[in-house]
């Protein structure tokens, strides 16, 4: 009776079978009518249904089964994101999960997946409070040994249910499923290799799922595991003690899934697995690390045996050999890392190093399609693509971070070795020879910058720098046509580690280099000229660069017509090191390559990266004596017209072009800037004025900066009337502060309006009040944070411009704004919240200066005003989302004053903390000491030797201002020339302010540091006793 066919289910039978109609009108027809039926009563019944009647058409089935799940996803639970109505009922659920229950023993393995997946779907939500007898139901399958379908659906989906753990299901679920799942992995004469390794996995995801839980639930969780640690390490290495088998992917996939837990167990847990127990395991990982290696040469490396290469299984799981070998990699790499566990493997470290470097040599796959494809070669290498060369790197990067000194030396031992066995096999006449010689180099390159850091710290490299002149003089000879891939990883091997190599093999190469750009070559030999000439050509002689420019320059500019998106990049970066290396011709730099680069540009304007590019090498050419003027006069002709006739450009077409403008503007003489004007100052008003598109609005933006930055004063009396170019400066403003206005459109105006009160502060003056009113609406609706930041920075300069603060404060409070009592109330909330966000040094002097400029005011409504302190921390536990609904976070309020010298004493920490480690050269902060660092050592010296760390060459670091990794250093260079701020010494400023502080009202900061945290009660105490 069961699978009788009423007239509903007939219905929908139809229905589902008319969404497999070629006719599409049919099919549409039939998807929408499935839609409308998905929002009445029993539609997600009738669909399991269908999928449980093994009647019908399998097809059929597992498109019921997969509708379901949508079911399940939209109707299930009336607080999820994707929910729809109606809620499906509870005595409707009830006969879902029955009937997908009693489906999961299906033979039919696509219907059992789909079934696990709605299965899984139901239990994130139902499970187990809801649905109490799902996971004995499980269990009982996967322990029922005369119903192998039961133990395949049901591990399937525990497969599926594990991969969406949260802190709830996991304590139930280890201590009834584990001793099952043991069970099945170490009967292999009973389960096939699918189902052990999909216990496996299983395992994994548990393990995961608790390694998170275990930052919170400590105790609870290691309770949980210890039991299971001893016997799980055991069946592991009884797996991995067997040799990696050939050709065997179900070896390798249940390999691969004991080295997942197996990392899991060691990251997570490691303070729980004695030396003992993981001595035990040590062993039979060693013998499967090693005995993967020969398979691996067979297979991928020599391509002798099936690598199953790109292919997976039926649940989509990769099973190639690569898979496997990377996820060994990463393993180990978790081993080195770990400080107890790391030490064990330390006695093997040389042998451990010499294995992985075999591990990197070219496979016959990447052989064959980079030999054709220099594309793929210049993104596998470049990208860090996922590969066993890139993991092997990784590992060997983790020996020296863990290893130091013994690191070191493994590494160049292991390279000693495989270069005498690369020697013995060329000897011998092995065709392949060159492969080891090539990963060796690869592995030496890709550690450079690390076994540099060595150098300099005083670790002796002699060693090294023979072992690298040796393999560089021996492979000289050697030609482009016979090992191209040998020859280019000496090209780019000979950029890294040219500071030690003899001058005279640095003149081969880069003779070598030169003329193999001219020849024709395979492309990995093109690319590995291209990068050793970016490299060396800045520090070559110029005998050698002018006896070579005019052909180098030549070939190149030939390369570009033929390279592609990937290999322009790499073309345009060698192209820029061989403009500046030949700045002494001038005329013969300007009239062969502008043209070839202005067609480049045009050709990829749309293209943000490489006209980036572009605009680099016309930069550089700009600067070289004598170019700016003909390059000005190459370019204006075509620009000016785009400019003017916005509206009939191709996309992104005047967005590049404004770009290429401001690039001719930066630090141009009077009379360039001047000529520019004429033909597109009037252009570059109308397009922000007029257009819609944001990227122009922003590029217009920022060219208009430059123009006032560049022209300052003159730019109001280069146009025929000086008042219409000031109004039309004014209504730029306008336009660019209206709270309408979209916030990316807006996004460059901060700079722009700082260009005109720096430049144009007589004129300003007079709109001040309006300025600022203009300045809070637009900062209100902003949607970007990085807009309110720059609008901050204005705040702060207008902070510094004011006779004095609390002029300024009260021209905030006479102004009202919705939300706040007033708009100094709201200006203070947003900036003592972003001051932390705020980037450039230029910047960060500004506003933090600024600040304590408001606090000395001692104006009474400071007191008055609070703002967001620092987090309320909730209960303890994983935030989940439906945690994160119901208790959102809240924050301290705190007075004004109190969380102004809570900013400045973490802003004078965190120059205390760059001075002491100056190893962050990505930071704004290293640049915010500007001059004056001598003066202050003795101070810095003493609050770094508080914690034991020495500060004079830290402090010299610190005297590098707007030089070094700007995130827009152009934006920052018109400020901070300008701007006598930038001047200050923060630190000098900082001091200073705390001991006149504390000399005036020192109650006052006492009282105030008595709500501020220990570190910064700490460097403010610091400051007052030095």
């Amino acid at each position: 009776m069961a699978n009788v066919v009423d007239q509903d289910q007939q219905w929908l039978l139809n229905c589902l079978s008319a969404t497999l109609d070629p006719n599409p009108e049919v099919r549409c027809f039939a998807e929408a009518s499935l839609d409308q039926a998905s929002r009445q009563p029993g539609f997600g019944s009738a669909l399991s249904k269908v999928a449980a009647n093994k009647e019908h058409a399998a097809g059929m089935r597992q498109l019921a089964a997969v509708l379901l799940k949508q079911v399940v996803k939209k109707h299930w639970q009336e607080d999820e994101e994707f929910f729809e109505p109606p809620v499906v009922s509870n005595d409707e659920k009830e006969i879902i999960r029955r009937m997908l229950l009693l489906t999961l023993d299906d033979p039919h393995r696509k219907i059992c997946t789909a079934i696990g997946m709605a299965v899984a779907s139901i239990a994130v939500h139902d499970w187990p409070e809801l649905w109490p007898d799902l996971l004995p139901f499980l269990l009982n399958l996967i322990n029922n040994q005369t119903n192998f379908n039961g133990v395949h659906g049901a591990m399937r989906c525990l497969v599926l249910l594990s991969a969406d753990l949260d802190d709830k299901m996991v304590p139930t679920l280890i201590p009834a499923l584990f001793p099952s799942l043991l069970t099945i992995v170490s009967s292999p004469q009973i389960y096939d290799p699918y189902i052990r390794t999909k216990a496996l996995s299983v395992i994994y995801s548990c393990t995961s799922m608790l390694g998170t839980m275990s930052g919170v639930y400590k105790a609870e969780t290691g309770s949980l595991i210890v039991p299971f640690l001893k016997p799980w390490m055991d069946q592991f290495s009884s797996i991995l003690k067997v040799p990696v088998q050939s050709e065997n992917p179900d070896d390798w996939s249940i390999r691969m899934e004991v080295l997942k837990c197996l990392n899991q167990f060691i990251q997570n847990f490691s303070s729980l697995i004695n030396k003992s127990e993981f001595e035990v395991i040590l062993g039979p990982l060693w013998n499967t690390f090693v005995s993967s290696l020969r398979v691996y040469e067979q297979a991928s490396i020599d391509g002798t045996e099936d690598s199953f290469e790109g292919r997976y299984d039926s649940d989509g799981s990769e099973k190639s050999l690569d898979s496997f070998v990377i996820q060994l990699f990463e393993l180990m790499l978790t081993i080195v890392g770990n400080p107890r566990l790391g030490k064990v493997v330390m006695a093997n470290v040389r042998e451990l190093v010499y294995y992985t470097i075999a591990f990197l040599q070219m496979t016959e796959q990447q052989v064959h399609t980079w030999s054709v494809d220099a594309n793929q070669f210049i993104a596998d290498e470049e990208d860090a693509t996922y590969s066993c060369r890139i993991s092997g790197v990784l590992l060997l990067e983790e020996v020296i971070s863990s290893f130091d000194g013994e690191g070191i030396l493994a590494i160049i031992d292991a390279a000693k070795q495989w270069f005498s066995e690369s020697q013995i096999r060329k000897t011998a006449g092995n065709a392949s020879w060159w492969r080891i010689r090539e990963a060796t180099l690869f592995a030496l390159s890709s550690l450079s910058e690390q076994l540099f850091e060595t150098e300099e710290s005083g670790f002796e490299t002699s060693s090294l720098k023979h072992l690298i002149e040796q393999i560089f003089t021996e492979d000289s000879l050697i030609g482009p046509l016979e090992y191209p891939f040998l020859y280019a990883r000496l090209f780019t091997s000979v950029a890294k580690f040219s500071s030690m190599i003899s001058s005279g093999l640095l003149e081969h190469f880069l003779y070598s280099a030169m003329k193999a750009i001219t020849m024709d070559v395979p492309p990995p030999v093109k690319v590995g000229a291209c990068r050793a000439l970016s490299n060396l050509l800045p520090e070559a002689k110029n005998e050698i660069v002018q006896s070579q420019l005019l052909g180098l320059l030549s070939s190149l500019t030939d390369l570009l017509n033929h390279a592609s998106d990937e290999t322009l990049h790499m073309v345009l970066d060698t192209l820029l090191a061989a403009v500046k290396a030949g700045h002494e011709s001038s005329t013969l730099v300007e009239h062969m390559v502008s043209p070839i680069m202005l067609n480049v540009w045009a050709s990829h304007v749309s293209d943000p990266f490489i006209s980036i590019d572009v605009l680099e090498v016309l930069e550089a050419i700009k600067s070289i004596p004598g170019c700016v003027h003909p390059l000005v006069s190459r370019i204006l002709p075509y620009i000016g017209p785009i400019l003017n006739q916005p509206q009939e450009q191709a996309d992104g077409l005047v967005a590049g072009s404004l770009d290429l403008v401001t690039m001719l503007l930066k630090n141009a003489p009077s009379d360039v800037v001047k000529a520019i004007y004429d033909v597109s100052f009037n252009a570059v008003i109308n397009i922000i004025l007029q257009s819609d598109d944001h990227s122009e609005i922003q590029n217009a933006t920022e060219c208009l900066s430059t123009f006032i930055s560049g022209g300052r004063q003159e730019i109001l009396v280069w146009g025929s009337d000086s008042g219409s170019t000031m109004r039309s400066l004014l209504d730029i403003a306008s336009r660019l502060l209206d709270p309408n206005l979209e916030s990316s459109g807006s996004l460059f105006v901060g700079s722009y309006i700082l260009q005109l009160i720096l430049h144009l502060p007589s004129q300003m003056a007079v709109h001040i009040r309006d300025l600022v009113v203009a300045l809070v609406r637009r900062m209100q609706s902003a949607q970007i944070d990085a807009l309110k930041s720059s609008l901050l920075v204005v705040f702060a300069r207008l902070v510094h411009m004011s006779v004095n603060a609390g002029h300024f404060i009260d021209l905030l409070i006479s102004i009202p704004v919705e939300g706040y009592d007033n708009s100094f109330a709201y200006v203070m909330s947003e900036w003592t919240r972003q001051q932390g966000e705020i980037q450039g040094a230029y910047q960060i002097k500004v506003t933090t200066s600024a600040l304590a400029l408001l606090l000395t005011s001692r104006h009474n409504q400071l007191a008055k005003t609070h703002v967001q302190g620092h987090l309320i921390k909730s209960g303890m536990g994983i935030t989940t989302r439906s945690k994160a609904k119901s208790a959102p976070d809240q924050w301290v309020m705190l007075p004004l004053p109190t969380k102004i010298v809570a900013l400045l004493a973490d802003a004078l920490s965190e120059i205390r903390e760059q001075v002491s480690a100056a190893d962050d050269e990505d930071s704004d902060w290293e640049e915010v000491q500007a001059d004056g660092v001598e003066n202050d050592k003795e101070f810095f010296y003493s609050m770094s030797t508080s914690s034991g760390k020495a500060t004079y060459e830290h402090l010299e670091a610190m005297a590098k201002v707007f030089n070094e990794d700007q995130v827009d250093q152009y934006e920052d260079d018109l400020l901070s020339v300008a701007d006598p701020l930038n001047q200050i010494n923060l630190a000098n400023y900082l001091v200073d302010f705390f001991v006149s502080f504390s000399q005036s009202d020192r109650e006052l900061l006492d009282h105030i540091c008595e709500n501020l945290t220990h570190s910064q009660r700490n460097v403010i105490q610091m400051v007052l006793k030095r």
